[in-house]
Parts: C-alpha cells; sequence; structure tokens
C-alpha cells in the first residue's frame, strides 16, 4: 500500500469519541457515518481545520461526501460501496482491500442499563435498529478492510429479542454475522474502560476481526461459540493497566468555581491546572497551548436546581442520609476512588451524580471529561431534552431522535480507551507485533 497513513473508516460514528481516539492513535478518517444531525454537527465541528479533504468534499453529492448522513442500509448496497471505492481511490489512492480499518458500535435500544429505564415495549427483533450490525458486516464484507471492531454495551451479551427469548441470543447472531464474512480471524472481550485510563468503570463488548492475511500466526479461536475472552488472550486488544484511570479531583478539580451560581455559566477557567491530567484536558487541539486561569472555557453552564434539590445534593456532599425519589437516585462523584478503581458510568442522563464538592449535577464540560473528550472539544445541539425527543418511539415509528449533548457523550465511546485500541491495532497492522505480514 503506498501510503503513509492509516486509513480508519467510521460507521455509527456518534458525536466523534472512537474516532477522536483513533485519530490520536494516528488514524486519519477517509468516510464517516452518523445519521443524527446533532452528533453529526458535534463530529464535522472538530475536524474541519483538521482535515482538509474534509472541509473541502462536505457539500459533494451523498456517496462521496466523506460524512454521510445516509442510512447503514443504503450504504451497504453494492452499488453505493462500489461508488465509495472509487472515491477513496481517487482521493487516496486507497485500492480495494487497502482500507486499514473500520469501526462501528450500532446503536441498540433496550440493552444497556440505561435503555431500560426508557425503551418501550416493543420486542427487540422489530427495532431496525437493533439489526444495524447485519450492515456493519455487509459493509465489512465489500470493502474487505484489514482489520474491523465492533463496539457495543455489555447487555448485549445476554440480551433476547423477545421477553421469553433465551438469553444471550443476541450477541450469539451478531458474531454469527460477522463470522459469516469468512476472511476475519475474530476475537471478543468484555473490557472495562477504567483499565485505559477513563475515570469510569464502563464495561463495553468489543469484537475484533484481523484479515487472515493480516493476522498470520496470531491465536485464535475459529468457533464462534469460542471467541468470548479472547481478544486480550490472542493479542487482539490491549491488556490494559490497573490503577490507569484519573481520581475525580484530579480530573474536574480545577473547574470547580468558588463562585458559581445556580443555574448560572463559568466562562473562563477558574484556577490554574495543578496535575498533568488537568494540563492535558486543558491542551490546545494543535497542542500548543495549556489553557490558563481566565482563559475561556466552553460548556461550563450549570443546570437550574429547585432550592429543595440543592438542599438535598448538599446533605448528600456531606454524607447525610436523603431518601431516594425515584428509581434511580443520585450519586456523589467520589473524590478518591476505591480499592476496585471507578464505580461509576457516564450514561445519557445528566442528574445521574451530583458534583463532589458544590450541590450540583455536572456540567457538559465535565461530563465530557469523565469520556475523556479535551476541553477544546465541541458539542453541537440543546443541552438537554426529554421525553419522545430524546428516546423516539418505535410504536409511533419515531426512530429518529434528537440528541442533546449529555445524551452524544454519554452515547460516546470514551477517548481514552478508544486510543488505546487504536494504537494497538496500528501496532499489528504496521507489523510490529508477532502476528504482523
Amino acid at each position: 500500500m503506498q501510503k503513509n497513513f492509516l486509513s480508519v473508516v467510521d460507521l455509527f460514528a456518534g458525536c466523534g469519541g472512537f474516532g477522536l481516539g483513533l485519530e490520536q492513535a494516528g488514524f486519519t478518517p477517509i468516510y464517516v457515518n452518523e445519521l443524527n444531525k446533532d452528533a453529526r454537527g458535534t463530529y464535522i465541528s472538530n475536524r474541519m481545520d483538521r482535515h482538509e479533504w474534509f472541509a473541502r468534499d462536505l457539500n459533494k453529492e451523498t456517496w462521496l461526501n466523506p460524512f454521510s448522513s445516509s442510512d447503514a442500509r443504503r450504504i451497504a448496497k453494492k452499488d453505493h460501496v462500489q461508488k465509495l471505492e472509487g472515491s477513496f481511490k481517487s482521493e487516496f489512492g486507497i485500492h480495494h482491500g487497502e482500507i486499514d480499518l473500520i469501526v462501528g458500535g450500532p446503536p441498540c435500544q433496550g440493552f444497556s442499563g440505561i435503555g431500560h429505564r426508557r425503551s418501550y415495549a416493543v420486542d427487540k427483533k422489530l427495532l431496525p435498529s437493533n439489526h444495524l450490525y447485519k450492515d456493519m458486516a455487509r459493509i465489512i464484507g465489500q470493502l474487505r478492510p484489514r482489520a474491523f471492531v465492533f463496539e457495543n454495551v455489555r447487555g448485549l451479551l445476554t440480551g433476547r429479542w423477545t421477553e421469553d427469548g433465551r438469553s444471550g441470543e443476541i450477541w450469539k447472531a451478531v458474531k454469527e454475522s460477522f463470522a459469516g464474512i469468512g476472511e476475519y480471524k475474530l476475537a471478543a472481550e468484555l473490557v472495562y474502560a477504567k483499565n485505559y485510563g477513563v475515570a469510569q468503570n464502563r464495561p463495553r463488548i468489543v469484537l475484533v476481526g484481523i484479515r487472515r492475511d493480516i493476522a498470520g500466526s496470531i491465536t485464535h479461536k475459529d468457533e464462534v461459540e469460542a471467541i468470548d475472552g479472547t481478544g486480550i488472550s490472542s493479542d487482539f486488544l490491549p491488556k490494559g493497566q490497573l490503577d490507569s484511570a484519573p481520581s475525580i479531583i484530579d480530573l474536574l478539580g480545577d473547574l470547580v468555581d468558588p463562585l458559581y451560581q445556580n443555574g448560572g455559566v463559568t466562562l473562563g477557567y477558574p484556577s490554574r491546572a495543578t496535575c498533568e491530567v488537568q494540563r492535558h484536558f486543558r491542551t490546545s487541539a494543535d497542542g500548543a497551548k495549556v489553557a490558563s486561569k481566565g482563559d475561556p472555557i466552553t460548556e461550563h453552564e450549570y443546570s437550574k436546581h429547585h432550592p429543595d434539590i440543592i438542599k438535598k445534593f448538599g446533605a448528600m456532599i456531606n454524607g447525610g442520609e436523603v431518601e431516594a425519589t425515584k428509581k434511580f437516585a443520585q450519586r456523589v462523584l467520589p473524590r478518591e476512588w476505591g480499592p476496585s478503581g471507578p464505580s461509576i458510568t457516564a450514561t445519557s442522563l445528566p442528574d445521574d451524580y451530583v458534583h463532589f464538592e458544590q450541590p450540583r449535577t455536572l456540567s457538559v464540560r465535565e461530563w465530557a471529561r469523565l469520556q475523556g473528550f479535551p476541553d477544546w472539544y465541541q458539542f453541537k445541539g440543546k443541552r438537554t431534552t426529554g421525553g419522545v425527543r430524546r428516546a423516539g418511539n418505535p410504536l409511533e415509528g419515531i426512530h429518529l431522535r434528537e440528541l442533546p449533548k449529555y445524551t452524544q457523550i454519554g452515547n460516546a465511546v470514551a477517548v481514552p480507551m478508544a486510543k488505546a485500541i487504536g494504537e494497538h491495532l496500528a501496532g499489528i497492522l504496521r507489523g510490529k507485533l508477532s502476528g504482523g505480514n
């Protein structure tokens, strides 16, 4: 392959968490797909100055546009794939079978813990979004990348199509779809973001496929039923490191504004960075500057809480007993983690966690740091929303949803974990590990 960069096709890209981590690992996006306009706006706005071709080609015909809003089922059609390959060849000199990596985390309603809160009483088999993994497999089968990564929530492992279905039947169907492509060695692992420098537990199932001519002698299991738990032992995924997650005080301590007001906004950094973690998040996109005290900061707006809620949060911070008022009561973020490390998972709801020092929920910027997004990363769309606008209603055929900023962030792949996966796969693709070609 006569090119000097690693290429990635980012499917179901969301607001760009997986993509950003891969870019930090040395990959360059050549095609990105995201259906939701809010998440799409976030992804695009953070890359217009980083990839010249991205900005130049943004208004081309849909099949040439490097950022597609098309349904994955349309992209998977043979004629569409052929047009894409023609675009890759003319723009980047990438021929058939030379794409380095395809990644995707197809949205699936009702598999995650948070999804159970607001999923409708519809058999999961009837929801179109729960079959997008098939489209991803079809796209991979036609483009033949050197490797691919499928990522999803832990609930997929035990998910069933119907209430009386068999536990794990959906995950089995997913594995069979990717195994059916036929020319990839597969390995899967339940990984935890806390082992990759993320201030969350955040378990995720990751399935990796490496084309057989690239994988070489990497140990693998051919049987679909035998690939679970082999991602790390087969050297398809990085092992991770215990105790690599930053503490909450290191992660968010420099954002505490002693002058904050209920419902207000902080426009400048309230203090200087006091540790390497904070300096990392405050570093500009070009790496040239670390933000100082008083420099502008975005997305640090506070929710306006009722006085009774503020009182409740204050009691929680001080360790008082507070009666839960809803099924999923809030938790106070701890300044430091216990012996087992982070126990939280950032979801799409901003009111799940209370600030460790101030009687309020977290700002968008604080939420973004939990997922590893640097402070220069901007989010488009509404700050928050609710009801059918956020959840959709499959019973009425409403599948397109608003994705406010908190939801975009909560749905994303944590950036440091994506970077770790990207760096590991880059080593395989460049022939630096034992299985390289």
